[in-house]
């Protein structure tokens, strides 16, 4: 098995290079998706989150706003004050990480030959990618990143900027991202231009992947 993680800043396409991968036969979860799970009411998450950022950020009927939760942690757009992103990382990330390397050495088990990928934005600043055997890493251009942002959260366009904005202060820059990436797909051009080159890289971790296994049955 390989362990691909696809990481890449806010709006950067992620997601949909992850669909392209799981279209040509690869494995994938998202640490987001992992997050949302754990951030359910009786999970230890929730309760540690809830007891560091107070019943502000629940809705009514108990679940976590994470429009409020957003808030809490990168602080009040524009307001110049701290933020508590780091704290609500300390308390996420390392209940994420125990379970996509769980989910990993699931399929691994299942499938000796698979590619096990999975797609998340914090991997390097969590020091997640020592998990990994490639590191791809999904750029775009900064005005894509905050269109995007406008369609996904029928927004203005200076809404999206001030978010995109704060929420890049907490992520590494793509250019300290790039120098860790074994492979880099720049997700400015068309979607055709996009599927091209994931296409060209999952034709690479397949062949990485079927010289891990030949290496494991060697040793």
């Amino acid at each position: 098995m390989l362990k691909v993680g696809v990481t890449g800043g806010i709006a950067s396409g992620k997601s949909v290079v992850g669909e392209m991968l799981v279209a040509l036969g690869a494995h994938l979860i998202q640490a987001d998706t992992i997050a949302h799970e754990l951030m359910q009411p009786g999970e230890a998450v929730y309760e540690e989150v809830v007891r560091h950022f107070g019943g502000g950020i629940l809705n009514n009927d108990g679940s976590v706003n994470r429009s409020r939760l957003a808030e809490a942690a990168f602080g009040v757009p524009n307001s110049g004050g701290p933020t508590r992103i780091q704290e609500l990382n300390q308390i996420v990330h390392p209940a994420v990480i125990r379970r996509q390397n769980e989910w990993m050495e699931a399929i691994g088990h299942k499938d000796p030959g698979a590619i096990a990928i999975v797609e998340a934005a914090l991997i390097l600043e969590a020091g997640a990618e020592k998990d990994f055997d490639r590191l791809l890493v999904v750029t775009c251009r900064p005005e894509q990143r905050i269109g995007r942002w406008v369609a996904r959260m029928k927004v203005d366009f200076e809404t999206a900027r001030r978010e995109i904005e704060r929420r890049m202060a907490a992520q590494l820059p793509d250019e300290e991202k790039i120098k860790a990436a074994d492979f880099v797909i720049d997700n400015s051009g068309s979607l055709d231009g996009t599927r091209a080159k994931v296409k060209a890289v999952y034709a690479k971790l397949l062949n990485d992947a079927e010289k891990a296994g030949k290496n494991l049955q060697s040793s």
